[in-house]
């Protein structure tokens, strides 16, 4: 039964996440559906159900329920006439969270997802009342008590793994931490669970003691299932925005395409609260609802996104590329585009170990903001990164501190960043100094050793919360000698290639076939804009790879 017996009043619009359609676009979406009668009580969705229709309420009205049918039910909307239903889990090919079931009797309009994709394509207006609508619905999930539930202690490091990747890859998920939430223990009790086996993943009937990264993608509907020996036209290592970039060109124009992250979704520039230089978006936007929209684009093409899938190893057979990964699974391709960029370096100090996943960060999203509430906050770095994380944790903390080696920070830093921070009440900036010492008990940081560049005067100064930015190092481990990098591990392309063969195009490795495209490549400019430029371009030079690859077959039927 749908909770509480008496009619529940229709939600009302937030943020323009409810839009009412127009008489005009109903039309529209009636050319590619069919209307179907519903009954009180059917459930037209079912939670955890993935393949699904595009919904639209005609009369009567739906609602949107959390755990239905279970005594913990509870409303979350409620949809009447010219609303539609869902969020972006829809576009993405992921589970629905929420059950939707109709509280009056009535009429629905039932499209099919290809028509829905064929649509938005003629219709660009309505494509993007959609995806704005379901954009922010997403972000209103992610903000409720709706989703995967994540039982924990925020000491612990398997909880921080778990939660990180949800919140990269934008996963409605709730957080009961048991260090604060009352009602953990209690939680834990009548599932039968110590808090010895927490962390612990709850979705549904489903009940998860501290399961693998692997084990939770496939639950949140991230990863499917194995893909062993697949052939395809192209593997894209790496999700950042080069890779998704070389996703969209590459599924749009026809090639048969998977995409591999290792974390998740949108690389680094997925945990950016606000990208503000960034062509097209004047009032800026975070790096999380960049990659949402480049992920509805690539999915919408037929691109096919897993996450968490490691590439462990590049290989070959005979024509072909062989993409080994870390679950023994084989990916056979005829082209590759390496889009892995790179990781923030650590700090060299003792007992970093100690504290990495309780109290030192390499990120700087939502999730790391609820630790930062009136606590001593500290950012090390000097570029763009730091910045962007200075100016976002200013807004939970009561006080941070930027730590930089040198004394300016338009050094490595944009204007527009430099500005903000000198204009934060709350932002101390420690110039000519250096991080010595961690100090804390219990994987709970709570100081630092500083050093002056200068003088080598020693002070500590109290922190509980450190983030890194200190440069960057490629996350090419897994070529090993497969492909020529430079002396700093960055792949060289084009004619940074020294080779006696014919010269390789211009992000082409010394490897014909595997290009390589954003941070991973030796001598890029470090920037979203030109990642997806370059992401852009590997596609046609790899219609060009292709294309020498037919006639050479074909001289080769015609020689025999």
């Amino acid at each position: 039964m749908i909770p509480n017996s008496e009619r529940l009043a229709e939600t009302p619009d937030v943020a323009g996440a409810y839009p009412r359609l127009s008489d005009e676009q109903i039309g529209l979406l009636r050319r590619r559906a069919e209307e179907r009668p519903v009954q009180r009580g059917e459930v037209l969705v079912a939670e955890g159900q993935r393949d699904r229709d595009f919904l639209v309420v005609l009369s009567g009205t739906v609602a949107v329920i959390e755990r239905y049918g279970t005594p913990e039910a509870r409303t979350v909307r409620v949809h009447g006439p010219r609303r539609f239903l869902d969020e972006l889990g829809l576009l993405t090919g992921q589970p629905s969270f929420v059950s939707m079931v109709a509280q009056e009797a009535g009429e629905v309009l039932a499209v099919p997802l290809p028509g829905l994709h064929e649509l938005v394509r003629e219709e660009p207006h309505l494509g993007d009342l959609i995806l704005r609508s379901f954009l922010t619905r997403r972000e209103l999930l992610i903000g409720s008590i709706t989703g995967i539930k994540i039982v924990g202690s925020r000491f612990s490091p398997d909880t921080r793994r778990l939660r990180e990747l949800a919140a990269r890859n934008r996963v409605p998920h709730t957080w009961i931490d048991l260090e604060e939430d009352p009602g953990a223990e209690e939680l834990l009790r009548r599932l039968s669970i110590s808090a010895k086996d927490t962390p612990v993943v709850i979705w549904r009937d489903r009940v998860l003691r501290n399961p693998s990264n692997e084990e939770l993608a496939r639950v949140a509907g991230l990863r499917r299932s194995g893909q062993d020996e697949t052939v395809c036209d192209l593997v894209v290592v790496g999700a950042g925005p080069a890779g998704l970039a070389a996703a969209v060109y590459g599924a749009s124009e026809g090639l048969v395409t998977i995409v591999l992250d290792a974390v998740a979704i949108g690389g680094q520039a997925g945990t950016s609260s606000r990208i503000e230089n960034y062509l097209g978006f004047p009032a800026g936007i975070s790096g999380a609802d960049l990659a949402d929209r480049a992920v509805v684009q690539a999915k919408k093409f037929g691109a096919d996104l897993n996450v968490p899938a490691e590439a462990v190893r590049l290989g070959s057979r005979d024509s072909d590329q062989i993409v080994h990964l870390d679950d023994g699974t084989q990916l056979r391709t005829r082209t590759v585009v390496i889009a892995t960029g790179a990781q923030y370096r650590k700090l060299d100090v003792p007992r970093l170990a100690e504290f990495e996943g309780t109290s030192v960060y390499y990120a700087a999203t939502f999730m790391e903001a609820v630790f930062c509430e009136r606590q001593p906050v500290s950012v090390v770095g000097g570029g763009n990164s730091a910045g962007q994380a200075t100016v976002f944790l200013a807004r939970h903390a009561a006080r941070v501190r930027l730590i930089i080696r040198h004394d300016d920070l338009n050094r490595d830093m944009s204007r527009y960043l430099v500005d903000q921070i000198e204009r934060l009440p709350n932002v101390d900036v420690l110039r000519h100094t250096e991080v010595t010492e961690l100090n804390g008990d219990d994987g709970r940081l709570q100081s630092l050793g500083l050093r002056d560049t200068r003088t080598g005067e020693r002070q500590e100064l109290p922190t509980t919360v450190l983030f890194v930015f200190i440069g960057a190092k490629p996350c090419t481990g897994w070529l090993a000698s497969s492909i020529a990098l430079d002396e700093r591990g960055y792949v060289l392309t084009g004619a940074q290639v020294h080779t006696d063969a014919p010269q390789p195009a211009l992000l082409e490795t010394s490897r014909p076939g595997v290009l390589a495209v954003g941070d991973v490549r030796s001598g890029s400019i470090k920037r979203v804009a030109s990642a997806v430029g370059e992401g852009s371009m590997a596609v046609r030079l790899l219609h060009e790879h292709l294309a020498r690859l037919g006639h050479a077959a074909e001289r080769q039927r015609s020689s025999t």
